[in-house]
């Protein structure tokens, strides 16, 4: 284990502190200062390793989270990230973007606050980079089998490098200009820098997968042609299709998904000229939606130049320790202040939307909103509490609904759940033979490490289905769910 007295010594958690505002809005840098090996290492050392580690019941990839901690605190990197990568294609991505349920489930946030095991991790990957230490691993032998994956997120890029490693020939497709589906696009570079998705798009290439960027399946290729064209199919596309608000005004000039947004913003961010871009400057700002999605808008409408930005959200303000309806080892709901919010701007809970409003020209001028009160479990707004907030751009961040169906289901025939996401069965794969479906497209919207651990899972279906056989891993299956008691 780690520090044997390590707890008892060490009782503070530490993170890395953030950048001051006034600097970090001034570009689009990470919002976090370097890391401090010093203080790294004191919180590896307050791991316990426990007899049964929770972390690991947290983590839908199983990392070896005790072992790694152990190998951090001892100084021995090197060795820490061949621990880290056994588990986890993708380290850089989760240390940066999750929101650790692994640390939710330490046993020593039983009573003391629980080790930072996302910042040991990114730590981990970061150190390994800046060594090269991390290196290729093409394989040994080709099978003579070829896979193309659909879509260049978490969970496409985790199937095609872990089947590229198995022997087979791998085609990533993007219908995007670049690789990486959200990672790239939706994903702000101050909560990661593309510099990290790029290092390990190299060392994929460098082992043989091949990447299609600019090819959108099912317009430029169908769903069949693709099918025909290899011996299996690996469906990663997201759960893309936003939650609407359908009420009045709806459709004026200035209301806006987020992901239009944050999408357009990211292409500027990489040089590419976007057209008539929605942007933030001098405008009053409203983010409907109080989730991640959310304060990446509220972040990058504060580096724009906003005039004003305003959060509401239609539930009740969540409560900043856990409760007893959510006992450890279960990931809480708590309120929680994201970089985004410490940057400007108003949070407001328990308002209902209620109309947009235009001015003389047509244009957006405000939102009428309302107190929200709960009628049989609804929420509904509240008579007589009708108030404007000025409003020149309102971003729906109200979540997605599942993936795109339509070119799925005309082309290729696969069936949806009642959810709306793309029906499989416990092997990942659809009604359709030899096609497979990994991540949002078939789990729904969730968390980029539960898009990896399918991929990986799924990587292991799609190797048995052709080889027979598989060593690859399969941390989850389609029925797995996050820890509930």
């Amino acid at each position: 284990m780690a520090d044997p007295k390590g707890f008892l010594k060490v009782t503070e958690r530490e993170l890395p502190k953030r950048r001051p505002v006034p600097v970090r809005l001034m570009d689009w840098k990470e919002v976090y200062e370097q890391n401090d090996p010093a203080q790294v290492r004191r919180q590896a050392g307050r791991c316990m390793d426990c007899g049964i580690p929770f972390c690991h019941q947290g983590c839908p990839l199983g990392n070896l989270i005790p072992e790694w901690n152990d190998l951090t605190w001892r100084g021995e990197g090197r060795d820490a990230i061949e621990r880290l990568h056994a588990t986890n294609n993708f380290p850089e991505f989760t240390g940066r973007l999750c929101p650790a349920p692994c640390e939710s489930s330490c046993v020593l946030g039983i009573n003391q606050p629980a080790v930072t095991i996302k910042q040991v991790e990114v730590s981990i990957i970061d150190q390994a980079f800046a060594n090269g230490w991390v290196d290729s691993h093409p394989p040994e032998r080709l099978t003579g089998k070829t896979v193309a994956v659909v879509g260049s997120g978490p969970a496409g890029l985790a199937a095609a490098q872990q089947l590229t490693r198995a022997g087979h020939t791998v085609a990533v497709y993007e219908r995007d200009n670049r690789i990486g589906g959200l990672l790239r696009y939706g994903i702000p570079d101050f909560k990661m820098e593309k510099k990290h998705l790029d290092a390990r798009l190299k060392q994929m290439t460098d082992e043989g997968t091949r990447f299609r960027a600019g090819v959108n399946i099912g317009v430029d290729i169908t769903w069949d042609e693709l099918k025909a064209r290899y011996d299996a199919v690996v469906v990663a596309t997201g759960a893309m299709v936003p939650r609407d608000l359908p009420i009045p005004g709806r459709d004026l000039p200035g209301v806006h998904f987020a992901m239009e947004y944050l999408v357009q913003a990211n292409k500027v961010g990489a040089g590419d000229d976007v057209p008539d871009q929605i942007t933030a400057e001098d405008k009053h700002v409203v983010v409907l939606g109080g989730g991640d999605t959310g304060a990446d808008c509220i972040g990058t409408a504060h580096r724009q130049g906003a005039a004003s930005v305003t959060n509401l959200a239609i539930g009740t303000q969540p409560p900043s320790e856990r409760t007893d309806a959510q006992p450890w080892p279960m990931m809480p709901t708590l309120f929680e202040v994201a970089s985004a919010h410490e940057e400007g701007g108003s949070r407001e809970y328990l308002v209902s939307t209620v109309e947009f409003l235009p001015n003389a020209a047509g244009e957006l001028r405000a939102i009428r909103v309302a107190e929200t009160e709960f009628v049989d479990g609804r929420r509904v707004p509240k008579s007589g509490t009708e108030r404007e907030i000025p409003a020149d751009l309102v971003l729906l961040a109200l979540g997605f609904t599942g993936p795109e169906s339509d070119q799925l289901g005309d082309q290729l025939g696969v069936p949806f759940d009642g959810r709306g996401n793309v029906g499989r069965g416990d092997d990942y794969q659809t009604s359709e033979e030899g096609v497979f479906v990994a991540g949002d497209a078939g789990r729904g919207q969730s968390l980029i490490v539960w898009a990896i651990a399918e991929g990986r899972a799924a990587a292991a279906a799609v190797d048995r289905y052709l080889e027979g056989e598989t060593e690859l891993p399969a941390p989850v299956r389609p029925t797995d769910r996050a820890i509930s008691l």
